[in-house]
């Protein structure tokens, strides 16, 4: 057993025993750390309000034989502007949903957790963008290999006549390479999708409505197919 140093940015916790409280977090060196935090559940715990979703934090870990139990926590950011909004509350919610079911436990997270520091540190100064989730999805997807094809045909690899896309396929297919699982798309989505993807959080595209809207849908379910679950934070999202 020994001490060691970490960080993380708080994805979620839950009840354990009378007192206690399994807090995950990511860490960019080690990927999702599982710990407890013991007694926090109590009206004098030291630390508890430190562990809420969304704060980015340092810790001081005691490694156990199951779980490292946390024995000191300061908080980097917390992201104080961030919890005042509604909007902001559920599209950061949404980005830690994904980050949690992404990432895994002693792998490290370098780019995961930047794209999550980087998206909260954002969502802190600013109204989320009609396209700031897509964004995010589409980003996530790349660092986890899985990176939808925009600008050529995913079966073929040409470049023209890109009307259609497929989630088994991994992006735009040409109709050529049409298949029973493919479905076509409005004239100017796939450029659309592309450019979101391409930019970052602060120089996303200027958007459409109805093309963000319909953007959101294909990447929600493009993500859904490739991580075999349903995105509960997204059904807040609706409408």
């Amino acid at each position: 057993m020994a001490i060691r140093n970490d960080q993380g940015i708080v994805l979620r916790s839950y009840p354990f025993g009378e007192s206690h409280r399994i807090v995950v977090l990511i860490s960019p060196n080690n990927g999702k750390l599982r710990t407890v935090a013991r007694g926090v559940r109590k009206t004098k715990s030291r630390f508890g309000g430190r562990l809420e979703p969304f704060t980015h934090v340092d810790l001081v870990l005691y490694e156990g034989t199951n779980l490292d139990t946390i024995t000191q926590v300061s908080t980097i950011n917390a992201f104080i502007e961030l919890r005042n909004h509604l909007d902001r509350v559920l599209t950061a919610s949404t980005m830690l949903e994904v980050v949690d079911l992404v990432v895994q436990e002693d792998e490290p997270s370098h780019r995961m957790f930047l794209l999550l520091q980087r998206g909260l540190t954002v969502l802190d100064h600013r109204e989320p963008h009609p396209d700031f989730v897509t964004h995010f999805l589409l980003k996530a997807a790349d660092v986890i290999g899985v990176a939808p094809s925009f600008e050529t045909c995913a079966g073929c690899g040409r470049s023209e006549d890109l009307h259609r896309f497929s989630f088994s396929e991994g992006g735009s297919i040409c109709e050529s390479c049409r298949g029973a699982g493919s479905f076509s798309l409005r004239a100017g989505l796939v450029p659309y999708l592309g450019a979101v993807a391409s930019a970052d959080f602060t120089t996303l595209p200027e958007s459409d409505a109805s093309m963000s809207r319909e953007a959101l849908a294909v990447t929600r379910r493009y993500m859904e197919y490739h991580l075999e679950r349903k995105l509960a934070s997204l059904v807040m999202l609706d409408g």
